[in-house]
């Protein structure tokens, strides 16, 4: 007859060996959701940078207008205003809020809203966005492209907060 501690430690080692296998399906499976996660990101990354150039040293072009030659010394305005993912304009004198697309004005009044600098998933997840690297990086994003532009402050510690005397209106 078997003994009691015989079976349990057969179970036991059963048991564990499902445990291994489920632990090893598990880190497969998160391996393959990041490099998805990295590949999906090329393509956001990409059609921002397409924006970008399409949009040209004037800013706020819609595609379908950069088929359209343009007079030399005209910019051609935006078909409807602002669109979601367009260019940050350079923020100097007189530039106000509104010149933003909704996605970044929606920026400056979480940032407008908060008493202390935020991080990049701070701000993902004020915004209502799940809080998952594809969605930070493209908050990420868009925070550096407006510190570059004078619209935010990068602190050393990665968190960004408004410019002095930028008062936020979010759409």
């Amino acid at each position: 007859m078997p003994s009691v501690v015989g079976l349990l430690e057969e179970r036991e080692r059963g048991a564990r060996q499902r445990v291994e296998m489920l632990r090893e399906e598990a880190d497969r499976v998160l391996a393959e959701l990041r490099d998805a996660e990295l590949f999906w990101e090329r393509f956001v990354t990409a059609r921002e940078v397409l924006v970008e150039v399409l949009a040209g040293p004037g800013g706020g072009v819609d595609i379908e207008e950069t088929a359209v030659p343009v007079a030399e010394n005209t910019a051609p305005t935006p078909k409807g205003g602002r669109v979601p993912g367009s260019v940050v304009p350079v923020r100097g004198g007189g530039v106000e809020v509104s010149v933003l697309s909704p996605d970044y004005q929606r920026i400056v009044g979480v940032l407008a809203a908060s008493p202390a600098a935020l991080a990049c998933g701070e701000i993902a997840s004020a915004l209502g966005l799940e809080r998952v690297p594809a969605k930070v990086e493209g908050v990420r994003s868009k925070v550096t492209r407006m510190a570059e532009r004078g619209w935010l402050v990068k602190e050393p510690s990665g968190r960004f907060t408004l410019v002095p005397g930028l008062r936020g209106g979010g759409s």
